[in-house]
């Protein structure tokens, strides 16, 4: 079974819904993810928040958080998974935020930076990386970690309060 099956089956079978944030993967994660057959049953809704703007207005991300925390960091990240979650109205968020290269990274943020961000009722967690390749490499390392942080945070079970009126 692959990740994306995986991930849909313990979606469907714990009775809750997703939504997808994504920046430098551009909609790779909710790609793999609609390529299950029945993925309507728990994928609400998926945005490409590529620019700052598009975080901030479709988000609510605060500008004041971009501008001193920067658009890849563990803080935006946080925001706009629990951003995609509160938009959607959904049981999880999930959201995305990087440097897939090959340029636009520093010394600080260096390409290959990416923090992935869950939201749920009651709980928010953001895992940081550093991938080293192509940008295409970079897009699938991500996309790949965002499933696999979904799949791992599913298989404990006990998801209280599923879908969020």
């Amino acid at each position: 079974m692959s990740l994306e099956e995986e991930v849909g089956r313990l979606l469907r079978e714990q009775g809750l819904n997703l939504a997808v944030a994504e920046s430098c993967t551009g909609g790779l994660i909710t790609h793999r993810l609609t390529n299950i057959p029945g993925s309507s049953d728990y994928i609400e809704r998926s945005v490409v928040v590529y620019s700052n703007l598009s975080k901030t207005e479709m988000l609510k991300v605060p500008k004041d958080l971009i501008e001193q925390c920067g658009a890849v960091s563990e803080e935006v990240a946080k925001a706009m998974a629990q951003g995609v979650r509160t938009m959607a109205r959904t049981s999880l968020g999930l959201a995305v935020t990087g440097i897939a290269g090959p340029s636009g990274g520093s010394v600080s943020k260096p390409v290959g930076m990416v923090f992935i961000a869950l939201a749920g009722e009651k709980e928010l967690m953001c895992n940081g990386y550093h991938f080293r390749g192509s940008r295409e490499e970079i897009k699938c390392m991500s996309s790949e970690k965002a499933l696999e942080m979904l799949c791992r945070y599913l298989a404990r079970g006990d998801k209280s309060g599923a879908r969020v009126k």
